[in-house]
């Protein structure tokens, strides 16, 4: 019977390297599959994992449907077997709806792999719907790591080196590298993510800022 599973984790705990694994173990038994994601870091219709591994891929607009998608090509003859879907969280909640469709009507598993949760610490609505849906959940045990050596559980957005709490929910970027939000009102911040244990991101305490701090002057006794 065909599921719908959803692997999750937090940023760099290896979900796409996981998705293109999943694609290789598939493909090597020759089953045929397709390749979705959206918003990757590395551009459209790409998917990419931080090892350097990339794939080609189908890239997931708002208004894209999963279950049309899949019912034309087989109507033209394709053999489709299992999706691979990476940003997961990205899609729309109609988007997973379809997907279950995918799985319950035309029997082709699905694998979804997605973060829980937004640097706000709110749920995203795909990763919602997933969690409500999903045959099986799986939580990464490659675990990232707060710099504080505690498991990281929480992504932190930062804009010029501190983190933030408000704005848009989607803004590309990496744990390494930076992204640019576009905004009317003077220079566009630098943006970075950096994966966070609960402590630490309730205190708003990034590796940059803690190192700041432990190098700060110590206040000179008076007397």
């Amino acid at each position: 019977m065909a599921e719908l599973q959803f692997f999750t984790g937090t940023m760099d705990s290896g979900k796409s390297t996981l998705a293109l694994q999943t694609n290789h173990n598939h493909a090597a038994r020759h089953r045929s599959g397709r390749i979705f994601t959206t918003h990757d870091r590395a551009g459209e219709a790409t998917l990419s994992s931080r090892l350097g591994l990339t794939h080609e891929a189908i890239e997931v607009a708002g208004d894209f449907d999963f279950w049309h998608y899949v019912v034309d090509s087989l109507t033209h003859g394709a053999r489709i077997d299992y999706l691979i879907c990476d940003e997961a969280q990205f899609y729309t909640r109609a988007q997973v709806d379809q997907l279950a469709k995918v799985v319950d009507e035309l029997q082709v598993d699905v694998f979804a792999f997605g973060i829980l949760t937004d640097f706000r610490t709110d749920l995203f609505p795909g990763s919602q719907r997933l969690v409500e849906l999903a045959d099986r959940m799986h939580v990464l045990q490659v675990e990232a790591l707060c710099w504080c050596g505690k498991r990281a559980t929480h992504n932190a957005r930062t804009e010029d080196g501190a983190m933030v709490v408000e704005g848009e929910v989607i803004v590309v970027g990496d744990v390494e590298d930076t992204g640019t939000p576009g905004g009317p009102a003077g220079p566009p911040a630098e943006v970075a993510y950096e994966v966070l244990c609960r402590q630490h991101h309730r205190r708003r305490l990034t590796a940059a800022r803690a190192q700041a701090v432990s190098l700060a002057p110590e206040p000179l006794p008076f007397g």
